[in-house]
């Protein structure tokens, strides 16, 4: 039997995940797994990792973080991409329990054997996005449409 992922250097960056088989649209991966952190511990622990430019850190809800570092599973090497073929999503756990939400991995479309699999990090950063850390945070998907950086705008507040 086929294994659906297969992890291997990347042209993108690093390693990356390609598909080992045909894919169809809607076609659900894996969750993204690793230990579950409180957003305080990632911020005491990592919290300057903004100058690294590399994460395995995902955000689960308003109070855990998935931290793959730790217990991670091949998704964790899914490079970004600025025209992704996937996409995670959120399930929040039938009994309320955040501890027990889960992020998965689906195809947006259908994907060929050997094709990288890639999803929208969007990075969300609440500091100035200087040259220089869109230089750490480059994007180097190779999409037409590729924006040059991970970081998505930084939201606006809203005037009362």
């Amino acid at each position: 039997m086929s294994r659906a992922i297969i992890t291997r250097r990347s042209a993108i960056h690093g390693n990356g995940v390609f598909a080992g088989q045909d894919l169809p649209a809607g076609y659900k991966l894996a969750d993204y797994a690793g230990r579950l952190r409180t957003h305080a511990y990632v911020e005491r622990v990592y919290g300057d990792s903004v100058e690294s430019g590399h994460t395995f850190l995902f955000t689960l809800n308003d109070r855990y973080v998935i931290d793959a570092n730790v217990d991670g599973n091949d998704t964790r090497w899914i490079n970004h991409s600025c025209t992704p073929n996937c996409q995670p999503y959120h399930v929040a756990s039938e009994d309320g329990d955040k501890r027990r939400d889960r992020i998965v991995i689906e195809t947006l479309r259908p994907i060929q054997k050997g094709e990288e699999l890639t999803f929208d990090y969007g990075i969300r950063l609440e500091v100035r996005h200087s040259p220089r850390l869109k230089q750490i945070w480059a994007c180097r998907c190779g999409s037409p449409e590729c924006t040059g950086t991970m970081l998505k705008p930084k939201l606006r507040k809203r005037k009362r």
